[in-house]
């Protein structure tokens, strides 16, 4: 597996020899189909240009610097210079874990970009990676850690995911909202019994094992319907708009999808959930 990054993932005075792979495509966040912008006229891609309003001229790129807005219309200059003096240049390229926390106590909103943690060395290097993950996997836990990567130090959590560790690097918390205003608004809704009872059922009747495979984007594929269409120079008909259902009654709207589940038959998620439902048929009888 190719590496990106190559060092070394220490805890207390082990050592083991590691390297970073990416565990997603550089694109995931985005499409699998990227555009250009073209002049409608004349189907050329257009340039896009560095434009100072003062000097009404172009700006080569020697000649561009950051800066930093502290008040409407007024900036810092910020060289590259004062940039790198305050970026970590730890030369030992070292993940240091600092403490093991459980592995349930951390909510994924704080995930940022995973990584596989990929082995290296010989046997005997090997041994301690798999000696860790052994005891991470019993003990039901996931160990936080700080290394630098690109000039630029990273918070991560490691994590056991089957026979691999995978690398989590973390948003600082000052980066993630606050959702209190949403738990003071949902504290105050009142939750009813029936209601409850129903929502439940539908909950136990959709429920099936995760398929990773079943992960796909209905977009991306309809993107590329329609591009290929156009390429052949064939028109393809838009889907149509669902009409949305109006809000009526909760207690009925449950109960009708509560019947709609239960006519689908064996079909669908309730197949996939077949093991898993026989435990969990009793208590809604």
């Amino acid at each position: 597996m190719r590496t990106t990054w190559n060092g070394s993932l220490s805890f207390g005075l082990v050592n083991i020899p590691v390297g970073l792979a990416p565990a997603t495509k550089a694109a995931a966040r985005q499409s699998d189909v990227s555009f250009r912008l073209l002049h409608r006229e004349c189907g050329t891609p257009i340039k896009q240009k560095r434009w100072c309003p003062v000097h009404e001229r172009d700006v080569s790129a020697d000649e561009l610097v950051k800066g930093w807005e502290f008040s409407k219309g007024e900036f810092v200059l910020v060289e590259e210079a004062d940039l790198e003096a305050i970026e970590q240049r730890d030369t030992s390229r070292s993940i240091d874990i600092s403490r093991f926390v459980r592995l349930e106590e951390v909510d994924p909103i704080y995930f940022d970009r995973t990584y596989f943690l990929v082995p290296a060395g010989g046997e005997a290097q090997r041994r301690p990676y798999a000696l860790l993950l052994e005891a991470m996997k019993e003990d039901g836990v996931a160990a936080l850690g700080r290394f630098v990567l690109a000039g630029k130090e990273k918070l991560c959590l490691i994590r056991p995911l089957g026979d691999a560790l995978a690398l989590e690097t973390l948003f600082v918390h000052e980066d993630v909202a606050d959702h209190s205003e949403i738990d003071a608004v949902v504290a105050g809704s009142e939750v009813r019994g029936p209601e409850l009872e129903l929502a439940k059922q539908i909950v136990a009747s959709l429920a099936a094992p995760f398929e990773p495979e079943e992960l796909r984007s209905s977009y991306r594929a309809s993107l590329r319907e329609l591009l290929e269409a156009k390429a052949a120079g064939r028109e393809i008909e838009p889907p149509a708009e669902a009409e949305s259902a109006p809000f009526g009654d909760l207690l009925e709207a449950l109960r009708a999808s509560v019947a709609a589940v239960s006519s689908a038959g064996d079909g669908g998620a309730k197949k996939k959930a077949a093991p898993r439902k026989r435990a969990a048929a009793s208590p809604r009888k």
